[in-house]
């Protein structure tokens, strides 16, 4: 089990301690679970009667909240908790996570001509093909495959099973989830006298610097041009990209979202889980799409988009569309009528 100090935290995070700072910490949790030794956060109000009740042994707080908390114990004041929980996570996981052993495992294939540079950590099995890149201090898990001539950026992490196609190029500083393909064919077929004609997909998958992507999610290769995410990007889990897409800067989505083919999508979206992007569309940055949203044209303002509509036959469902979105008017043209009529 680890142990650390209350002023081990405040050195490596900051915050304004109230407490003994030999206090012994030996888990992060929440208020409701919090045993004598856990650090706990708050960072609602609407939680704040959970002080009362909370066995933690210190608790991060906002300025706000210090006189509430200090009454119970120690508190750690900071202007944004739920950004300095955020941080600790990553501290204590650095000091618990075990660290992958740098180097090749004897089972793994590497070709020749694929670049390994200094401190590369090659798992069991992985595959590294020829022309591949591999950057500075990179993990490339048990079972992984890069494919001919990809680049993975310098401190990029891949969990085991995960496949980066031929051409395709992760940026610093990433990490990816079990089960993750990055750079599969995009769905892309031609009909022909009832039949399908593949078209065979020629672009690439390029990805920036600090993307995180969820477990099973897929990230198809462009038809022609490449497929781009945008540095900073978030995917959770079971989320499609298809071929073409651009993901703006800092976007995130939620689990089982679909984005089809040449969607644009801007920077700083928040996209909500199972929320569905028709392909040809573009979306403005800022824009946030709740859960279960189908998005059917592009969006040109930033704001919240929200929507659900029963499933019907085509030519029932445009014409209810269209009368349910001069709803509004129709109400206020009825309540004039309504008035004159008075």
């Amino acid at each position: 089990m680890q142990s650390v100090r209350l002023a081990d935290v405040v050195t490596a995070l900051g915050g304004e301690l109230s407490g003994d700072p030999q206090l012994v910490i030996d888990r992060i949790g929440t208020l409701e679970s919090a045993t004598p030794s856990t650090l706990s956060f708050l960072s609602q109000a609407k939680y704040q009667a959970q002080l009362a009740t909370t066995r933690a042994a210190c608790v991060i707080v906002a300025p706000s909240m210090h006189s509430a908390a200090v009454v119970r114990g120690a508190v750690i004041v900071t202007p944004d908790p739920y950004l300095y929980f955020a941080r600790l996570t990553q501290w204590w996981a650095r000091r618990t996570r075990p660290a992958a052993t740098q180097g090749v495992h004897p089972s793994a294939v590497i070709d020749p001509a694929a670049e390994l540079s200094r401190g590369v950590s090659v798992g069991a099995l992985a595959v590294i093909e020829a022309g591949a890149v591999i950057g500075e201090r990179a993990v490339i898990g048990a079972q992984c495959f890069v494919g001919r001539g990809a680049h993975i950026g310098e401190s990029t992490r891949l969990a085991p099973h995960v496949t980066v196609g031929f051409d395709c190029v992760l940026g610093a500083r990433c990490i990816v989830h079990s089960g993750v393909v990055i750079g599969a064919d995009g769905f892309g077929f031609a009909p022909t006298e009832g039949r399908w004609e593949k078209i065979d997909q020629l672009g690439a998958v390029r990805i920036g610097d600090d993307v995180e992507i969820g477990a099973n999610t897929c990230i198809d290769r462009g038809a022609l041009d490449d497929t781009v995410i945008g540095d900073g990007v978030k995917l959770d889990n079971l989320i499609q990209i298809g071929h073409n897409v651009r993901v703006g800067a800092h976007t995130a989505m939620a689990g089982c979202v679909g984005v089809a083919g040449s969607a644009v999508i801007g920077a700083h979206c928040m996209i909500g889980g199972a929320a569905g992007i028709v392909g040809h569309i573009e979306i403005a940055d800022n824009v946030q799409i709740s859960a279960g949203t189908i998005v059917t044209r592009s969006i040109a303002k930033p704001g919240l988009y929200s929507g659900l509509f029963p499933f019907d036959d085509n030519a029932s469902w445009e014409k209810n569309a269209a009368t349910l979105r001069q709803l509004h008017a129709l109400r206020e043209r009825l309540r004039a009528l309504e008035k004159r009529q008075a």
